[in-house]
């Protein structure tokens, strides 16, 4: 049976469906126009994502049903144009949710003056066929581990969601952060690109180091410089310090030399020192695409702790695919370079085995000047996803991981581009 009143996070996530049930997209936001006085906002569409992570609007017009499993459309036609939000659109979960508003309903005493927090909106059909917010449901924050009491109330009955309100600094984000939980470091990039500026910056500053980290390094280049810049530069510098040393040099080479020295201070010299190599290098040569921080083993290390630490999961694939075998010193740059063992080797080997007895002394290193097009041709006749980059000395200086190769030689903007994920299921 079609619903007539609905809460938008339950409509968060649900199929959207052609009127012969063909597969559209799923919901990912609700589109309102809220106003300065405490009238109903009345709800022009959804926030529609298409397969290839498109996200457009779909007017309330087009919609039919509103069923436990899914929206229904009265037409498959809908406007693919991207998504853009107009002046005095607010968007529900994005910028309304998490918002402090005041409740003064006299049915709700103990709140009256009091910081409460909206959780959820409730949207009705009306009898002209418009849907409006109709109710909020608001709770305090949680204390001692427990949550509050969520009580619902009309939307006349809450101060403080004007549009002028809603765009002050400040607000909170749990419930997008619950959103984000699980889900990959790049589709987090993906979803924060989504969020009106202020609402980015907002979950930016309240995410972990690591965590921004991971995220910083999956969003486009010019994002990552507009994000770091409104960071405080101390926390920005944090922030470098998490990443990878590869990405954090790629990031500060859009820098003005005199802001990515500033910052380089700023970090620990540990994490910098290896960062400040990788800025010698061209970006775009092998130097300059490599990560300083392989597996590297000396010969002694046995099969089996060669294993445990390739299990490692801040490992990628790529680098956990391949040990590099050095003399002492093994932090880069290493003693001389011996040679690499393979993952699948490594498999076939009793545990007791040593890796200095295994190596593969044939593959050919790479040097640090190297262009991205010899690169490329490297990874290509070898049928390898990582390979080592080694100095006129034969020391191990770092590896290449072929992810990286491809963030290079794919448009800049292809994070951006939904047409480069035709073909990809969600």
């Amino acid at each position: 049976m079609a619903a007539t009143r609905v809460y938008i996070a339950r409509l968060t996530g649900l199929a959207v469906l052609g009127p012969d049930g063909e597969s559209i997209g799923r919901v990912r936001d609700v589109v309102v126009a809220v106003r300065y006085d405490r009238q109903e906002p009345r709800v022009h569409g959804l926030v529609v994502e298409l397969p290839t992570r498109r996200r457009i609007f779909v007017p309330m017009l087009r919609v039919t049903a509103i069923e436990p499993g899914s929206v229904t459309l009265n037409t498959g036609n809908v406007s693919l144009r991207r998504f853009a939000q107009r002046p005095g659109e607010v968007l529900a979960m994005a910028q309304i949710v998490d918002s402090a508003v005041r409740v003064d309903d006299p049915d709700l005493p103990d709140l009256a003056g009091v910081d409460v927090y909206v959780v959820d909106l409730g949207i009705a059909l009306t009898r002209t066929r418009d849907w409006r917010v109709s109710r909020v449901a608001v709770r305090g924050h949680r204390r001692l581990g427990r949550r509050r009491t969520v009580h619902v109330v009309d939307w006349a009955r809450v101060q403080g969601l004007t549009p002028y309100e809603l765009g002050r600094p400040g607000q909170d984000v749990s419930t997008l952060l619950e959103q984000f939980e699980g889900q990959r470091a790049a589709d987090v990039a993906h979803l924060l690109r989504e969020l009106p500026e202020k609402r980015r910056l907002e979950v930016a500053v309240a995410l972990d180091d690591e965590r921004l980290a991971d995220v910083v390094q999956e969003l486009s280049g010019d994002d990552q410089l507009e994000l770091l810049g409104k960071l405080d530069i101390g926390r920005a510098a944090d922030v470098l310090e998490a990443m990878d040393p590869d990405d954090a040099a790629d990031l500060l080479g859009g820098l003005p030399e005199n802001e990515a020295e500033s910052l380089l201070t700023l970090m620990d010299p540990q994490e910098s020192e290896p960062v400040r190599r990788l800025l010698e290098h061209s970006p775009d040569t092998a130097g300059g695409l490599m990560t300083p921080e392989p597996v590297v083993l000396t010969p002694s290390t046995t099969v089996a702790e060669a294993l445990a630490r390739v299990r490692n999961p801040d490992l990628t694939p790529a680098l956990a695919s391949m040990v590099f075998v050095v003399r002492p010193p093994t932090a880069t740059p290493t003693g001389r370079y011996l040679g690499c063992v393979h993952l699948q080797q490594l498999l076939r080997e009793p545990p007791a085995h040593l890796v200095g007895g295994l190596l593969d002394t044939d593959l050919t290193t790479m040097r640090p000047e190297a262009p991205l097009t010899a690169v490329a041709r490297y990874f290509a006749s070898y049928n390898l996803v990582c390979a080592p980059v080694v100095d006129e000395q034969n020391h191990l200086l770092g590896a290449v991981s072929v992810d990286d190769v491809l963030d290079h030689l794919l448009p800049r903007d292809w994070r951006e581009d939904e047409q480069l994920f035709e073909g990809v299921r969600q």
